[in-house]
């Protein structure tokens, strides 16, 4: 199936503010020389949608949603503890963007599905 401009757009913005949310992730844990367990701790819910994302489901994205709220409350607090941090603004300005961007892709890509079986099952054919 082909995709809309707005969906296709809005797909291309997911990925490039995943990419930036899963390294700053890495960045924030690297600064604060976090071992190991919290480098998997915070880069593995983002990970674990991976493969729905590259198969297009948008129950992955769905799900992405929901798992932003929680990078959203985290990144919030590191806002508020270290104003000054540039890593804890990429992150929000990321999270922020990956959950927008996301939640109109589902929106707009499901109404694209909708169309398209709408047109491939004309009764009376």
């Amino acid at each position: 199936m082909r995709r809309g401009r707005a969906s296709a757009v809005a797909h291309s913005m997911i990925w490039v503010a995943w990419g930036v949310l899963v390294a700053q992730q890495l960045a924030d844990a690297w600064v604060q020389q976090a071992p190991w367990i919290v480098w998997l701790a915070w880069c593995l819910p983002l990970l674990i949608f991976l493969p729905g994302m590259l198969q297009d489901r948008l129950r992955s994205y769905i799900w992405l949603c929901f798992v932003c709220l929680l990078y959203f409350m985290r990144l919030v607090v590191s806002v508020f503890a270290e104003p000054d941090s540039v890593v804890a603004i990429v992150g929000m300005v990321a999270v922020v963007t990956l959950f927008i961007a996301a939640m109109m892709y589902v929106r707009w890509r499901a109404r694209e599905i909708r169309a398209d079986s709408v047109i491939t099952t004309v009764p009376g054919e």
